[in-house]
């Protein structure tokens, strides 16, 4: 598998979680999903950054990162303010993949309050932004 390192501008901070096998979950977090290692702390501990990426197109050449590995996700939505993809780490911790969308985008209520919702992610459509780059 090919060299990938996250966007730049991807930011949350770190995330502690527990795993069974460290090597294990650095493969898929540093090296399938491009996660920075910040620190490692003997042979048990590891911190990770990751998960909101700056533009749709980033969140396209994850999720066709991941497919082409064949890594199983668990759900791909649409929550009108955002996109998400959804998958599991090897140990069965939840990750949760996503940009958001401007916010000029936002779906609104007549109130003025937002319409956020859940539909399915056109999976097709996302990777529609890599390609609009190769055309």
């Amino acid at each position: 598998m090919n060299a990938y390192k996250i966007p730049d501008q991807t930011r949350i901070g770190h995330v502690h979680i527990k795993v069974a096998d460290l090597e294990r979950s650095l493969s898929f977090y540093r090296d399938l999903i491009g996660f920075e290692v910040m620190a490692i702390y003997d042979t048990q501990a590891a911190f990770h950054t990751a998960i909101l990426y700056p533009t749709r197109k980033d969140l396209a050449v994850i999720f066709d990162r991941i497919n082409k590995a064949k890594y199983p996700i668990t759900g791909a939505s649409d929550h009108g303010v955002s996109e998400a993809l959804y998958l599991n780490d090897p140990d069965g911790n939840g990750v949760e993949l996503c940009w958001d969308k401007p916010r000029d985008q936002w779906p609104k209520k007549e109130d003025g309050s937002l319409n956020m919702y859940v539909h399915p992610l056109d999976l097709h459509n996302l990777l529609n932004e890599i390609a609009k780059e190769q055309t």
